[in-house]
């Protein structure tokens, strides 16, 4: 009876680790089928492109080379920057997937209208993660923003 008990936990043990391992566990998870380009941005907030930077809400996309396969829409935040891929996080790409910003309030996606608060990425409809996010640095004194990956 022991022995059987033994087995039953270790398989029960066991089959709940394979879950884990399997399942979006932290924040920055995505779909298996997100692309992953690295990610080399600056941008100089003195210069006129870049002005909506200057204030809290403000947002941009930047669209150059090394920011990633769609870009990025970067966003003022009250505590610095957000730089937000415009790949959907939740659905494999497409030609129907890039996000995109809507009445300066929220992002969405056009296949399936999920959406998320610009400010902070949270989803308020459809999917259940926020966009990819991107590390930043900013020079407060030379206004330099640079997002990496």
């Amino acid at each position: 009876m022991k022995t059987y008990i033994s087995k039953v936990f270790f398989s029960i043990i066991l089959i709940f680790s394979i879950l884990n391992i399997n399942s979006c566990s932290s924040r920055e998870e995505t779909v298996s089928c997100f692309p992953t380009t690295p990610i080399n941005v600056v941008l100089n907030l003195n210069l006129p492109a870049y002005f909506a930077l200057q204030n809290v809400g403000g947002w941009i996309y930047v669209n150059e080379q090394q920011a990633g396969t769609r870009g990025l829409i970067v966003i003022r935040t009250t505590n610095g920057f957000k730089a937000f891929d415009r790949n959907a996080p939740h659905l494999c790409p497409d030609t129907n997937t890039t996000l995109s910003v809507e009445n300066d309030i929220k992002i969405v996606c056009p296949k399936d209208g999920a959406e998320w608060i610009t400010i902070t990425g949270e989803p308020t409809k459809i999917a259940q993660v926020p966009p990819k996010t991107y590390p930043f640095s900013y020079d407060t004194n030379s206004k330099i923003l640079s997002i990496y990956y």
